[in-house]
């Protein structure tokens, strides 16, 4: 096998390893969660795993990024959405929410939060790979968009996904408010999974008119 060939498979090798370690974190919670099982689950060796991941720490970071990568490629960025502005930000509220009040991402922030006292990094990877990216996004849609600075672009971003996603998400993640299953569900699924009228209405009060 060529060198390329071999990097490659070796590249193939490590996302497959993550993307199984994502379902045995999820299903185990970390602290149960043995780098055994991980091993046994992608169907390779532990000195392989070793190989690509030093420790477990290192393969939960990992998977971090991995969701991350997921997260953003669903969630895409405002403009995707509709061709007028406050239409494109209320439906990109609406579609953080929607895929935050997923059940696999609900049990993937619980897990992160359990986790946070003993490994407070992987906290802080966690909010850095979904609520951080998802405030950048809408921030420079609204600097673009509305011609503001960057303070006040970063301001406006945090007050509508705080007033819009963060109270449902909290319901959610106590249990209060069922979690959506059944996937990551597409832009079709928006205005069923999502109550988007609220949202509208703290976007007209909040952006230029």
């Amino acid at each position: 096998m060529s060198p390329e060939g071999a990097q490659r498979r070796g590249a193939e090798l490590r996302r497959h390893i993550l993307f199984e370690a994502k379902e045995v974190f999820l299903e185990t919670g970390y602290e149960r969660a043995s780098m055994d099982t991980v091993a046994a689950r992608a169907g390779t060796s532990k000195r392989s795993l070793y190989a690509h991941f030093e420790s477990k720490d290192k393969l939960f970071l990992a998977v971090l990024d991995l969701v991350r990568e997921l997260y953003l490629g669903h969630l895409r960025t405002p403009e995707a959405y509709a061709a007028e502005p406050a239409e494109a930000v209320t439906r990109f509220c609406g579609r953080f929410l929607q895929l935050m009040t997923w059940d696999a991402q609900v049990r993937t922030c619980r897990l992160t939060l359990t986790e946070a006292e003993r490994l407070p990094e992987t906290a802080r990877a966690y909010y850095d790979a979904i609520f951080t990216g998802t405030y950048e996004r809408l921030a420079a849609y609204l600097g673009e968009r509305y011609a503001m600075g960057d303070a006040d672009a970063a301001a406006r971003a945090e007050d509508l996904l705080g007033r819009t996603v963060l109270p449902r998400l909290f319901r959610t993640l106590l249990g209060v408010d069922p979690p959506l299953t059944g996937g990551p569900r597409e832009d079709a699924a928006l205005d069923t999974d999502v109550d988007l009228d609220p949202i509208r209405r703290v976007v007209a009060a909040t952006l230029p008119g």
